[in-house]
């Protein structure tokens, strides 16, 4: 059964995988923050966040795709504990199922849950990855962010408020991972103190197994269409993009790429952001060559600026510097945006 319904659950994470990368290659290119903390970090593209999720639901299906072969040995012939005087030929019935050699203990196998914890496992770790997205869009689709809109088949209103447009569904994808953990942890705790034989107990492992399964297929469902009807908000999230020094550690990469050391290009990014909010600037590229040249020299560097400096400021600029591989920049959103394509035969 666990692998039958592995690719079922294999296709609604390529379905899921397509709707991500359909909107990255719609909408991927706008300038956006990211966030470490729940604080604005450093300038990314949209693409780049949406690529984070389809590597991070994609390695939930690769969880599951390699249970198949870690549990890949047939119990059958283990009898109810020690096997069989008769001269029962396990290698016949191993060869009619596609679920490889026979194991090599048979009270092991009688006693054995573990293709099922496992598979319950994968299915929480999914339900994680779910439950940590729709957070997310949760959090874009509010009002103090903006900076999507869930389309109205998957929103409620309000028993009392005729304004409200609620994400329901995002929270009840979040709300559900704690039945998954839930299944997980009954799971475990059956088998905790039992002994090395079949124990009535484990009757139960059905019932936690296929509750798992139902919920985290449902909502990879549900995640999927709502995927493919997002609306990103570009204009929204391009109003606030100079608030918070994006570009600080841009600044300070800057100065490495001129001799200075990351420790002391940090110490200097860190007088001129405060140099900049004493005099109420919200943005490093209003400062002058100069005032950047005073603050290397007081830091004991030499006077390393020049008017190139500002093509490593303002976050339009700096997501066009990354360089290394799988960036959230442009260039490592393009890359990846590529590779998924194909792979997804898009």
């Amino acid at each position: 059964w666990i692998n039958d319904v592995s690719v079922g659950l294999s296709e609604r994470f390529d379905t899921l995988l397509k709707a991500f990368v359909e909107v990255a290659s719609r909408e991927g290119e706008i300038v956006m923050p990211s966030f470490t903390h729940l604080q604005r970090a450093q300038p990314i593209v949209l693409g780049g966040e949406l690529m984070a999720w389809v590597a991070a639901f994609n390695r939930c299906n690769d969880r599951l795709v390699a249970l198949n072969g870690i549990n890949k040995l047939n119990p059958i012939g283990s009898g109810a504990i020690a096997g069989s005087s008769l001269p029962l030929d396990r290698g016949v019935t191993a060869s009619l199922l596609p679920l490889g050699d026979p194991t090599a203990n048979s009270m092991d196998a009688t006693a054995s849950r573990d293709a099922a914890i496992d598979m319950i496992y994968a299915l929480a770790m999914t339900s994680m990855t779910l439950s940590r997205w729709a957070e997310q869009w949760i959090i874009y689709a509010s009002t103090e962010f903006s900076f999507l809109k869930v389309d109205d088949r998957y929103t409620t209103g309000s028993s009392m408020m005729p304004q409200k447009r609620n994400p329901d569904m995002l929270e009840l994808i979040r709300g559900r991972s704690g039945n998954v953990y839930g299944n997980l942890m009954a799971a475990l705790t059956m088998c905790k103190g039992i002994t090395i034989g079949y124990n009535r107990d484990m009757q139960e492992d059905k019932r936690h197994l296929f509750a798992a399964y139902d919920i985290v297929s449902d909502c990879l469902d549900m995640a999927a269409r709502i995927v493919s009807t997002i609306k990103f908000n570009g204009e929204r999230i391009g109003d606030g993009l100079e608030r918070g020094f994006l570009d600080a550690t841009s600044l300070a990469e800057y100065l490495v790429s001129k001799g200075v050391p990351f420790r002391t290009g940090h110490q200097i990014v860190g007088a001129l952001v405060r140099h900049c909010e004493a005099e109420h600037l919200i943005e490093l590229s209003l400062l002058s060559v100069d005032q950047f040249n005073k603050h290397c020299v007081d830091a004991g560097q030499a006077s390393v600026c020049e008017n190139d400096i500002y093509d490593w400021l303002k976050p339009e600029n700096v997501v066009k510097q990354y360089k290394s591989s799988g960036n959230a920049g442009l260039s490592g959103f393009k890359q990846q945006l590529e590779v998924w394509q194909q792979k997804l035969g898009q």
